[in-house]
């Protein structure tokens, strides 16, 4: 044994005592030689490492600060001020209220809502209104490699809260660092959520010496934390801070524009309306830009000056040295100019003009995660179907702008709309126009977007899109293609099980009506025939409107709005092109194609030196050699019998209390001609 080889520890263990030896030769002794006495002195030896290990951070890690935000700081948060104002106001300034009445204060209050929203601020705006001490620390600040560190600076963070008191603790991305218990696979994530749950139950008057320490939690996704934070007696109450409304936008544009130099030709309530979907963040970058644009616009006014004199013997066939030499003169100009005055200055604005120059440039948040918002399209660009869009006025517009007038009468809110017809006939068109007409906030989505291979994702994204919505009230969710999400079940989808599982979280969804305030789902379809039966009952979607092929005098209103931006010679009658036989069964979208054709004929005869470009009736003749109906005159005849069948379907379902049997038994068979076997007869 003895005369083995060395470990190779032991030649980490000589490093280990010539470092020791080295910097404390007084209290070192003399090293044994033998195998055996080095193995006797490695215990010693990591224990000395051990104690040279930095120790936790101190509770002078965590900033005591007074911030001296308030509320008029923002803007849009009327809605919630009366919550925060009796959840942490009273208890943070009166806690002698509770003391007397016998009851605990709330502990915990949870901020949720889109990024950007406000949810840092409002925490800052709570503490400079209240008075109270802040400690604020981000999640991932907490987190520590070493076992036991992160709980250590849990309970150091709740123990000089409660030094400080009355104080405010708020943790930023807390989600980070309570996941769900039985979903975290890491030891190191489960103990954080138990430190912070017993730290939590800590915070009682009697333990704080009657001075109360509340803890504010922020996070985007608050079905992420673990469900026992989430209870009576820590989090107590949740708070969702949404995206903005137009109104809303407006307070807060107001607000962010209060210290600006603005011109007389502001228009925020016109720039309110241009801007759905913004959140806060979105609004402040909006400003930001606008005020670049405005100092650009100062600089190139105070500095117009004539272009210098081109010296000879530069070759500007060289575009890089070209532009060199540009920049090289703007930057020498702009340094040479001597600070301006106030009297220069004076006239300068922010003017209406660079907040609309700066609209292109800032992208909202909710397009940036994947949520369209409201498209630029209104009722002028939809040219016909009166009667469908008096229709969706009533059931949508109504209700989102006028809510009291249905409360007085006791009318619950729609909860959808399904519009259904031939393929190209506006069915898009028309959930986008109401969208922009309401002014409520818009997620577009299309159905096989949320399809997903892997099990419960696609659930996952169904409920995540009518959280996005429920945050975002009002706000209208369009379904294009529901037939691909929403299918009958029991027909086959390979085998998987998708189909049905997205139809069941929809139906649960639907069903949340009081959850979802103020939230209206529009769905389009050339298909409702294999849509399931109970998407369509009273109670999820309510109105079926039929989005028909249009008339002779809807096709000519339809050509007048397409033809709105075309050069059209005088002479070109469009009512004559619209009654034209051969326009019989065209779509909308067919007569966009037909415009679209007659506008490349007319490149095709003229030249690069032809100065004018007019359509006339001969290009609409050849167009018409080219585009043909889309719709044929049998699938008019299933569409026709599918209506029928909805309405009888529709009918029996009503009789019946939403059975589902009498629901199959309205729907079509196989065996019954020319329709596909789910369409009824």
């Amino acid at each position: 044994m003895e005369s083995a080889a060395p470990p190779p520890t032991n030649l980490l263990n000589n490093i280990i005592r010539k470092s020791y030896a080295a910097t404390a030769p007084a209290e070192s002794k003399p090293e044994k030689s033998t195998d055996v006495a080095a193995a006797d002195e490695k215990p010693k030896k990591v224990k000395r490492v051990r104690a040279e290990t930095p120790s936790p951070p101190s509770t002078s890690d965590f900033v005591v600060t007074r911030p001296t935000t308030r509320y008029t700081d923002f803007g849009g948060i009327n809605s919630i001020l009366k919550e925060v104002q009796e959840l942490i106001e009273y208890p943070l300034t009166h806690p002698e209220i509770y003391t007397h009445l016998g009851v605990e204060p709330p502990r915990g209050i949870l901020l949720h809502g889109p990024p950007g929203t406000g949810k840092t601020m409002l925490a800052n705006a709570i503490a400079g209104e209240s008075g109270a001490c802040f400690l604020k620390v981000s999640a991932p600040e907490i987190v520590s490699g070493m076992s036991g560190e992160s709980e250590q600076k849990v309970r150091e963070l709740f123990e000089q809260a409660i030094a400080n008191a009355p104080s405010i603790i708020f943790i930023d991305e807390i989600d980070a660092i309570t996941p769900k218990r039985e979903n975290s696979s890491r030891g190191m994530e489960k103990r954080i959520v138990a430190q912070l749950l017993t730290s939590t139950d800590t915070l009682s008057l009697e333990n704080t010496g009657g001075k109360p320490v509340l803890i504010i939690g922020a996070t985007n996704r608050p079905n992420d934390l673990d469900p026992a934070l989430r209870r009576a007696g820590r989090f107590d109450r949740e708070i969702c801070l949404g995206i903005p409304d137009e109104p809303s936008r407006e307070r807060i544009l107001r607000v962010l524009a209060s210290k600006m130099r603005l011109s007389g030709d502001m228009d925020f309530k016109d720039l309110a309306r241009r801007t759905p979907g913004f959140v806060g963040a979105d609004l402040v970058s909006l400003t930001k830009e606008a005020a670049v644009l405005a100092v650009n616009r100062v600089f190139s006014t105070l500095l117009a000056t004539p272009a210098p004199a081109t010296p000879h013997g530069v070759d500007f066939g060289d575009d890089t040295g070209a532009n060199e030499a540009d920049k090289r003169t703007v930057n020498d100009e702009i340094r040479s100019v001597a600070p301006f005055t106030a009297e220069q200055m004076e006239p300068l604005r922010v003017d209406m003009s660079d907040f609309l120059n700066a609209l292109p440039k800032v992208q909202p948040s909710s397009k940036r995660e994947g949520f369209a918002t409201i498209p630029d399209v209104s009722w002028s660009d939809v040219g016909a179907l009166v009667q469908v869009r008096a229709e969706l006025v009533l059931s949508i517009l109504h209700p989102l702008q006028h809510p009291e007038r249905f409360t007085a009468l006791g009318l619950k809110m729609p909860a959808g709309v399904l519009l259904y017809g031939p393929p190209g006939c506006g069915k898009t068109l028309l959930a986008k126009a109401i969208a922009n007409e309401s002014g409520a906030n818009f997620i577009s989505i299309k159905g096989p977007e949320l399809l997903d291979k892997y099990v419960g994702e696609s659930e996952r994204a169904v409920r995540q899109v009518f959280e996005r919505a429920r945050a975002s009230s009002p706000c209208i969710v369009f379904f294009d293609e529901l037939d691909a999400l929403c299918p009958r079940r029991g027909m086959s989808d390979g085998g998987n099980g998708v189909s049905e599982r997205v139809v069941n979280q929809l139906l649960t969804e639907m069903d949340g009506l009081d959850a979802r305030k103020n939230v209206v789902v529009i769905a389009a379809t050339n298909r409702p025939d294999i849509i399931d039966p109970a998407m369509l009952r009273p109670g999820r979607l309510d109105k079926l409107l039929y989005v028909p092929l249009p008339t002779a005098t809807d096709r000519y209103h339809i050509l007048k709005t397409l033809a709105a931006k075309c050069s059209l010679d005088p002479s070109l009658d469009l009512e004559k092109v619209a009654h034209d036989p051969r326009c019989d069964s065209f779509s909308g979208a067919d007569l966009s194609a037909l415009v679209r054709e007659a506008g490349v004929s007319v490149l095709r005869e003229s030249t690069v030196h032809t100065t004018e470009l007019k359509i006339l009736a001969k290009h609409f003749e050849q167009a018409f050699q080219t585009v043909f109906p889309s719709v044929s005159k049998a699938d008019q005849k299933i569409f026709e019998k599918m209506k029928q069948n909805l309405r009888k379907s529709r009918v029996t379902l009503t009789n019946q209390d939403g059975d589902a049997k009498d629901t199959e038994a309205a729907q079509p068979s196989a065996a019954q001609g020319d329709l596909p076997p789910t369409q009824a007869k």
